[in-house]
């Protein structure tokens, strides 16, 4: 009869995985522990849906650069956001321009709301005010601008175009704003404006609120923007903002 190796687990290799939604940075390390009991406090996660002798610990570990990152600020602390933006700008570590997202915990789900950013956050967006011309371009199956705002009187005229206009998500509708009542609204429509709302089952708000390229002042402008049309204190639990490939940093609300 052959006896167990006592150190069999010890010995074993870490065992490389891939987890969706891993990070930029993060890498992933499997355990396979005796028992459950084993992992409490350790603050790793079990995948309890396997029998108890084979559950999973799977233990995220972070590369060099993001821990260096990260040592450059107190991310227990939040801080003003003037202050934040220049912190995730000097702990971003990406090659390529990053984008800075804005991400927050509010108090209740399916909230959305339209926000008109002061400046736009990355590419300058092309706006075309649907009218005849526009009605003759798409004829030819020409789509030469980013948003299309059209006025009610002018939606059967686009109704047609539906298939080409629909899959690039440039269908005029009254929910991002881009169907108006009239020809003064739609003059005045802004290419910043977005759409913000929480995730379909969850309280949290995710949107991008420029590029690390861009001023601190533009990032700070936008990111309020987004914050008041949210409600602010009043609605806002907790609030980040992070570049693509940097750590987040709290901010303060009040």
């Amino acid at each position: 009869m052959k006896t167990a190796n006592v150190g069999e687990n010890e010995n074993k290799k870490e065992e490389k995985v891939h987890l969706s939604g891993l990070k930029g940075g993060q890498r992933v390390k499997v355990v396979e522990p005796s028992s459950a009991e084993a992992t409490e406090g350790q603050g790793q996660q079990i995948d309890t849906k396997s029998p108890l002798s084979q559950r999973k610990i799977v233990e995220r570990v972070r590369s060099k650069k993001y821990v260096e990152a990260k040592a450059k600020f107190d991310h227990e602390k939040a801080y003003k956001l003037s202050e934040a933006v220049k912190l995730v700008k000097s702990a971003s570590y990406s090659k390529f321009d990053g984008t800075m997202e804005l991400h927050v915990i509010v108090k209740k789900a399916g909230i959305s709301v339209q926000v008109n950013l002061p400046f736009q956050a990355g590419k300058v967006k092309k706006v075309e005010i649907a009218d005849e011309d526009t009605v003759k371009k798409l004829t030819e199956g020409k789509v030469d601008f980013d948003v299309l705002v059209a006025t009610v009187e002018m939606m059967p005229k686009l109704v047609p175009f539906a298939r080409l206009l629909g899959p690039k998500g440039l269908m005029p509708n009254p929910k991002n704003g881009t169907l108006v009542a009239d020809l003064k609204k739609a003059k005045g429509y802004s290419a910043g404006s977005t759409t913000v709302k929480t995730e379909k089952d969850a309280p949290l708000v995710h949107t991008v609120i420029g590029k690390n390229s861009q001023k601190d002042e533009e990032i700070v402008d936008n990111a309020e923007a987004v914050i008041k049309a949210l409600g602010g204190s009043k609605l806002i639990v907790r609030a980040f903002i992070k570049s693509t490939m940097s750590p987040s940093v709290k901010l303060q609300l009040n």
